[in-house]
């Protein structure tokens, strides 16, 4: 099950968020983590004593609240919410820590963090920051690139020029954003990132040439930091078996799964001769006409169908 500390939450939001502790640095490795019965967005929400979330944010209302509250009832209410799971309590607003909650942070070994920003905001930004931190992940080997802005995985077995492919690709304007590790996050129910390993990013390997720093040979704008896949273009050895094989006209539309995520597949043959780059942008060029509701196979056989219907309304009309 994915989890992220509450170290690595502080350390990636405290510039952005305006954070700093309060108490309950004991605490600062308790982990934030999916649950099964909850959707992943109940993780961060205001304080709430029924349903507590693992990250519980208080605004104005919610230090009000507490501190009309006489100390007998704050206790208990303290009493009922820390018997839960907690992860993280952060006071928003740049309000003073409400009484007694300081002192049960500590105890509880829960960090208590505070914030300068408006809590709605707060909890908007940690929760996108969640959904990409705690997403289902995978890696797959391949070149992961942005062409023509549309983020496109090149697949194949080794050996069949993929890393040169990428190399060409990316001196015709298009851009890297990871060689041979792919990291896949699942950050919507239709919506898988890719992300390159820290230790990988701005490198390419091409055989005969070794490890090339795409940054530093053709600029910053050569290097992508993320990017949705939405086409996955595999490389297969042509023969001409294969050749033989392949439906020039199919319309149906070739898948993959990734992590329950059906992304679309085009296989492109690779023999002596051809211009892959050239196929790969028209492979693109092809995707993103038919994302806006324009097939190119379906308008040729509705052309063609069209005129051998005005052949045979011809011919009759001859025949009369």
């Amino acid at each position: 099950m994915p989890s992220i500390s509450v170290r690595r939450l502080y350390q990636d939001n405290q510039h952005k968020l305006k954070l700093a502790w309060a108490a309950g640095t004991a605490g600062i490795d308790n982990r934030i983590s999916i649950e099964a019965d909850k959707p992943l967005l109940a993780l961060v929400g205001h304080l709430n004593f029924i349903h507590p979330n693992q990250v519980q944010v208080l605004g104005s209302a919610e230090v009000n609240y507490l501190n009309d509250l006489e100390a007998s009832k704050v206790r208990t209410s303290l009493n009922e919410l820390f018997g839960r799971t907690i992860a993280v309590v952060i006071v928003a607003n740049d309000l003073p820590v409400p009484f007694l909650l300081r002192d049960y942070c500590h105890t509880h070994n829960v960090p208590l963090l505070t914030s300068k920003l408006e809590s709605p905001y707060l909890m908007d930004v940690l929760r996108i920051y969640l959904q990409r931190a705690l997403a289902a992940s995978t890696v797959m080997h391949g070149v992961f690139l942005d062409v023509f802005e549309v983020g496109v995985l090149l697949m194949g077995k080794s050996g069949l020029g993929k890393s040169e492919l990428a190399l060409e690709l990316i001196s015709r304007g298009h851009g890297l954003v990871a060689d041979d590790a792919v990291e896949l996050y699942r950050i919507g129910p239709e919506t898988l990132e890719g992300r390159c390993p820290p230790v990988l990013r701005d490198f390419l390997e091409v055989r005969g040439l070794g490890v090339l720093n795409i940054r530093a040979i053709f600029g910053e704008t050569a290097i992508r930091p993320k990017k949705p896949l939405k086409l996955i273009i595999n490389l297969v050895n042509a023969d001409d078996q294969l050749m033989q094989s392949l439906d020039r006209l199919s319309i149906q539309s070739e898948k993959q799964d990734i992590l329950n995520v059906h992304i679309r597949k085009v296989s492109i043959p690779v023999a002596a001769g051809r211009n892959l780059a050239v196929l790969v942008e028209a492979a693109v060029r092809n995707f993103i006409l038919q994302s806006r509701g324009l097939d190119s196979t379906k308008q040729f056989i509705e052309r063609h169908t069209q005129v051998l219907k005005e052949d045979q309304l011809n011919d009759e009309s001859h025949s009369d």
